[in-house]
């Protein structure tokens, strides 16, 4: 049963997709500014409701002024769980741009591909600054690779260069925050909690297609999305002081769990709360 709703899944992802990819090429014939947003932004939802992930929001995002939102990474489903609630440009490995499906639905999210050796760091940056010249609003994953959600990676401060020196930009730190899977809480420490945890968490040499279709056979995940208060960029003196300030935001939310906090417990440290259920 569950291989068959697995296929049920995944036949309609490739049919969502099949519907909105051909709009949304034609749209980027004309327009590829905020318009051009929406239609992945739709997309993204109908690919959360389809695999059944489920988002809780907390905070606010910013929405007045051109944004920075530089969150921890923990999957590939990062990118629907996000893309359906921000309208912005993903910024990802080169390697991405390549992948069947999934690259091409990339590049019409107007995600921005770099290389993440450090030899090319510098062009990295220089492509991060120009998706900022354009006004385009980026969501960065500055740990530079996915893990397990459990606690966030060292921020490099290499992928923070660019925006140092964007003054009108704002700065707001995201952690993508794992409740549960297939219906199992993964915020407890035991060996249950991990392997349920990596039913969603995509890293190390895991391979995508069988992480997928494993997940698809799944009743899906809760997360929470929490934003932090948003800075601007001009506040800071270097990339290495805001590399630490985003890595310190999206630590709190996951430090709550190694230290015996539960979800009421988390939730009364934000004031503002929103569920989106998709």
């Amino acid at each position: 049963m569950k291989n068959v709703k697995a296929i049920i899944k995944l036949v309609s992802f490739l049919m969502w997709s099949g519907l909105c990819a051909p709009l949304q090429m034609i749209y980027m014939l004309f327009d590829r500014g905020a318009g051009a947003y929406r239609i992945p932004y739709i997309w993204q939802r109908g690919v959360c409701r389809i695999f059944g992930l489920k988002i809780n929001v907390t905070g606010a995002a910013i929405l007045t002024q051109q944004a920075v939102f530089c969150s921890n990474h923990v999957s590939y489903l990062d990118i629907p769980v996000i893309g359906s609630v921000l309208k912005a440009s993903f910024v990802a490995k080169s390697e991405v741009e390549g992948w069947p499906i999934f690259g091409f639905l990339s590049k019409l999210q107007q995600t921005v591909f770099i290389s993440r050796k450090r030899s090319d760091s510098m062009r990295a940056a220089a492509k991060i600054g120009e998706a900022l010249a354009e006004g385009k609003n980026i969501i960065l994953f500055p740990e530079g690779t996915s893990g397990d959600g459990a606690d966030v990676l060292p921020v490099k401060a290499s992928m923070l260069a660019p925006i140092v020196d964007v003054d009108t930009a704002m700065v707001q730190p995201l952690t993508v925050k794992l409740i549960s899977a297939d219906g199992v809480d993964v915020n407890t420490e035991n060996e249950q909690a991990k392997q349920v945890r990596d039913l969603y968490a995509w890293y190390g040499d895991m391979d995508m297609a069988p992480h997928l279709w494993a997940f698809a056979k799944t009743k899906g995940a809760i997360l929470e999305l929490v934003f932090h208060a948003p800075i601007a960029a001009k506040e800071f003196n270097d990339r290495k002081e805001l590399a630490s300030y985003c890595e310190e935001n999206i630590r709190k939310p996951l430090e709550l769990n190694h230290k015996g906090g539960d979800t009421q417990a988390h939730n009364s440290q934000y004031q503002e709360k929103e569920r989106v259920t998709q």
